[in-house]
């Protein structure tokens, strides 16, 4: 390494993501997707909130499980 090698600019590092863990998913394990639905068999969530679900927030979390007795 020479000195040159020090002198590039350096990434400024990214925000350290914070994942709301306080609303547990309602994963079944019996994952298969409904092809005319998108939504997942067991758990009823559609492929969209089961990908954002580690993103959204507690409360957007509250508001899927309270829909998915409606969705049977």
């Amino acid at each position: 390494m020479t000195d040159s090698d020090d002198s590039r600019p350096r990434r400024r590092p990214r925000p350290q993501r914070v994942f709301d863990t306080s609303v547990p998913s309602p994963c079944i394990s019996v994952c298969q997707v409904d092809p005319r639905t998108d939504r997942c068999i067991g758990c009823l969530r559609h492929v969209d909130e089961i990908r954002n679900w580690p993103i959204l927030t507690a409360e957007q979390k509250r508001a899927i499980l309270a829909e998915l007795p409606l969705r049977k």
